[in-house]
């Protein structure tokens, strides 16, 4: 696949993931990307829980996602966990064990709670693993009163009907010889 190829093909998948997609589950903004490129995950939050307004927003960084760097979001109070990463990789001549595994995003009062008539949007960037295929990205939203564990990855392939509370699916295609990543 030539690299011109492979952009037009991704922005055709996500303009068709786009066009079908709802507001009812956390989606990525961009579902479909290039393997072994740099990618910004765009959360989109489409409700709160049950009526109840948001308060914060925590992401398990999924295996393979190298550098993982939230985006910060005026209102809101980052934080971000480390530990041993599920995937070693090399970076810079250096082997990479340990790195971002969670990052929570807090609202620091009640007038920045994401009501649940709203929509708002988390991101975060990193670089993509060199081989294709899927990403799940598991969000905890938390509420007021309750919260919701988007966290249901299907047994097999990606077909997320009939779950309740899925994770978001970021579809990896392969990418030929793209390589690098982003800072």
């Amino acid at each position: 696949m030539t690299p011109s190829f492979a952009i037009k093909y991704v922005a055709m998948l996500a303009l068709l993931a786009g066009a079908t997609s709802s507001f009812s589950h956390i989606s990525l903004d961009e579902p479909v990307a290039l393997a072994g490129s740099g990618y910004k995950a765009v959360l989109r939050v489409g409700h709160g829980c049950e009526g109840s307004p948001v308060t914060a927003v925590r992401v398990s960084i999924p295996a393979g996602f190298r550098g993982a760097k939230p985006m910060p979001k005026p209102g809101w109070v980052l934080s971000i966990k480390t530990g041993r990463l599920d995937q070693a990789y090399e970076s810079h001549g250096k082997q990479v064990t340990e790195g971002v595994t969670e990052i929570t995003w807090t609202a620091r009062s009640s007038e920045h709670w994401l009501p649940d008539g709203y929509f708002d949007e988390f991101a975060l960037r990193g670089t993509l693993p060199s081989k294709a295929g899927a990403m799940w990205f598991k969000v905890l939203q938390t509420c007021e009163q309750g919260s919701i564990h988007w966290a249901e990855v299907p047994p097999e392939g990606t077909a997320t009907h009939g779950l309740t509370t899925p994770a978001a699916l970021l579809d990896i295609i392969g990418s030929g010889a793209v390589g690098g990543h982003q800072h």
